[in-house]
C-alpha cells in the first residue's frame, strides 16, 4: 500500500506521503508522475490502497469552491458538500461501492489548511491530535510522530517496518 501522514497545526496543514507504489502480487512501480499527494483547486488529496479511486480523485474530481461561509464550518462543509461531490465523481467514473472490501482507500484532503481523514464510504474523520495517517505504514508512523518524531523522521520508521513505504518522500503544506 503507502504511508501517507498529516500534521494539522495553527498555520495549516502538512501532507507528506513516500513514493512506494505497490500491486496485488508485490511488483513495484515507481514513475514521477506517480503521485500520491495532489493539489485540486483549494484541496490537497491524498490517496492510499485502491488505485482507481485515487486517480480519479486526484485528476479527474472537480472539488467544489470554497466559498467564505464554507470556512466557517469545514466540517460542514467537508460533509454536506464535498463528500457528495466526490461520490458523484468516483461512480461517473467506473467506481463500484457495492462490491465487497474493507478499507479499499483511504484519504487525506486538505482544506483551509484544515485535514481530515476520509475512509472508503467517504466518512469524514477529525483527530484532536493532529497527526493523521492513510495506508499500511501509517500506524508505525503515527506511533513515532506521537512520540516526537517529526514528519520525516515518522516516515522513516514506518520505512523501516514495513516493505510497502520507501524515499524519496514527498510533501505539500497548506496555510490557513
Amino acid at each position: 500500500m503507502t504511508t501517507i501522514i498529516g500534521v494539522e497545526k495553527n498555520d495549516g496543514s502538512l501532507l507528506m506521503a513516500d513514493s512506494r507504489v505497490t500491486d496485488d502480487a508485490g511488483k513495484i512501480f515507481s514513475h514521477p508522475k506517480m503521485v500520491k499527494i495532489s493539489e485540486r483547486g483549494a484541496f490537497l488529496i491524498a490517496g492510499a490502497g485502491e488505485v482507481l479511486p485515487c486517480d480519479i480523485a486526484q485528476h479527474a474530481w472537480q472539488p467544489p469552491r470554497v466559498l467564505a461561509r464554507d470556512k466557517q464550518d469545514l466540517y460542514h462543509f467537508m460533509v454536506s458538500k464535498v463528500m457528495p461531490s466526490l461520490r458523484r465523481c468516483l461512480k461517473e467514473n467506473g467506481y463500484n461501492f457495492d462490491e465487497a472490501g474493507d478499507n479499499r482507500f483511504q484519504f487525506l484532503i486538505a482544506v483551509g489548511g484544515e485535514l481530515f481523514e476520509v475512509d472508503d464510504d467517504l466518512g469524514i474523520s477529525k483527530s484532536d491530535t493532529g497527526f493523521y495517517g492513510v495506508g499500511s505504514g501509517s500506524s508505525y508512523a503515527l506511533g513515532a510522530l506521537e512520540a516526537g518524531a517529526d514528519p520525516e523522521q515518522a516516515m522513516d520508521i514506518a520505512s523501516k517496518l514495513t516493505a510497502f513505504t520507501a524515499r524519496p518522500y514527498m510533501h505539500k503544506f497548506q496555510s490557513k
